[in-house]
Parts: structure tokens; C-alpha cells; sequence
């Protein structure tokens, strides 16, 4: 929505998460905010991501038989073959499945850039196993909220248009 408005925000770039900051991509801004906009975004993102899931895959063969699993043991279920073998192994295991590992006290909101927008989990641990409260932030209610501004000066007819280039997910939206 807002590359397809002449805003050029990405959290791939402006905040990189993951291995986003070792491939190479564009982002795609128009500056129109109209529905042929908002659809030259979604095709070129289509475009993006192939190329970077063809860099991703290029690096996967470089590191092909290096590890790639955390080893502490306190939050990764160990290996299979180890749990007939290793009283330890068979402990870890059982600790993890039924009671979870604990997450620190504290708060944390994390977003990422998903294809309909910026996607947020707000998370509140009070350091057990569960968390005490989630609250998930989906884009699709902020577009859906845009749709009476996209509507204005525009004929009934576009409508279907105009409410497809917002993309929203229905789900997302009763959250």
C-alpha cells in the first residue's frame, strides 16, 4: 500500500531481519497510490522475491554439510538416534515437550515484511513456559481501513478494483 503511494519503506532495508541484508533486491515504489500501482508493486515483489529465493538457494548450496541447528540443549529437541543411547538426551527431551523451555521476563514486539504490509507479534512473558499475552497485527485491517479513501471521486464499478488492489484477508481482519 504505501510503495504503491511514492513511499519507499521496506523493513527488509530500513530494519533487516533474517539474511535480508546479505541479498541483493529491490524495492519497488510507485507514486500514484492507484489500483495500477498497488498491482505494478505486487508483480515486481513477485519478481523480488524469486530473485532472492534463488540467492537463498545458491547459499544453501555453499554451506551444504555445515550445521545448521542451534545445539543447546535446553531449547532444541536433541537428535532422534541419540534418545535410545543418552540418559541426558532422553531427560532434555522429555523437559522440552512437556513443560517448554522459559522465555524471560519481559516484552517484545517483532514486525516483518510480509506481502500485504508490515506484520507485528507483540509478545509478554512473565518467565514461564507460556506467554502471558499475544497479540498479532496484521495489515490487512489497516488497507481495509483505507478502502473509503480509495473510493472517493471513484465510481461504483471500481469498487471490485480498488478493493482487490487492497489485498485484505478477512481472517486478518476480526483479529
Amino acid at each position: 500500500m504505501l510503495r504503491g503511494s511514492g513511499v519507499d519503506w521496506d523493513l527488509r532495508k530500513a530494519e533487516p531481519y533474517l539474511a535480508y541484508d546479505e541479498v541483493d533486491f529491490d524495492v519497488p515504489v510507485y507514486p500514484n497510490g492507484d489500483v495500477y500501482d498497488r498491482y505494478k508493486v505486487h508483480m515486481d515483489e513477485m519478481r523480488a522475491s524469486a530473485r532472492i529465493v534463488s540467492q537463498c538457494v545458491t547459499r544453501l548450496e555453499e554451506l551444504r554439510g555445515q550445521s545448521w541447528i542451534a545445539d543447546d540443549r535446553k531449547v532444541v529437541l536433541p537428535p532422534r538416534e541419540e534418545l535410545h543411547t543418552s540418559m541426558e538426551s532422553l531427560i532434555h527431551h522429555f523437559k522440552i515437550v512437556t513443560e517448554g523451555y522459559r522465555v524471560p521476563e519481559g516484552e517484545v514486539y517483532v514486525t516483518i515484511e510480509s506481502p500485504r504490509g508490515e506484520s507485528g507479534c507483540y509478545l509478554v512473558s512473565d518467565g514461564g513456559p507460556k506467554p502471558w499475552r499475544v497479540k498479532f497485527r496484521a495489515p490487512s485491517f489497516a488497507a481495509l481501513e483505507a478502502t473509503a479513501t480509495c473510493m472517493r471521486d471513484a465510481a461504483v464499478a471500481d469498487m471490485i478494483a480498488i478493493a482487490a488492489s487492497l489485498d485484505p484477508v478477512m481472517g486478518d481482519v476480526d483479529r
